[in-house]
């Protein structure tokens, strides 16, 4: 699966791209079928003192499946939106006929 990460308007991390790269990669194992992962890190100013963003775009057979969170912490707002994901994806797996 291919990744692209990208921070807008701040500056990029180490830490959070490696710690996204495994959680995707546990995605990738298992559901084979994902093709690419859009990563979008962003941080904006929210009063509730969130306010940092994480979207993740998930190419795969059939349309797109896209997930967000806002969260105090970078790191919650991937764990979140990971389980989003995992959510989203259990149920097309779910949809997806086997080819006969």
């Amino acid at each position: 699966m291919e990744i692209n990460i990208q921070f807008v308007k701040m500056d990029t991390s180490e830490f959070m791209e490696d710690f996204v790269i495994k959680e995707l990669h546990k995605l990738a194992k298992k559901y084979e079928w994902l093709i690419k992962a859009e990563v979008f890190y962003k941080l904006e100013k929210d009063p509730k003192g969130k306010g940092k963003i994480c979207d993740i775009q998930l190419s795969l057979p059939g349309p797109k499946i896209i997930a967000s969170s806002n969260e105090e912490s970078f790191e919650e707002a991937t764990d979140e939106t990971i389980r989003d994901l995992k959510i989203l994806l259990k149920k097309r797996k779910s949809e997806m006929k086997p080819h006969i």
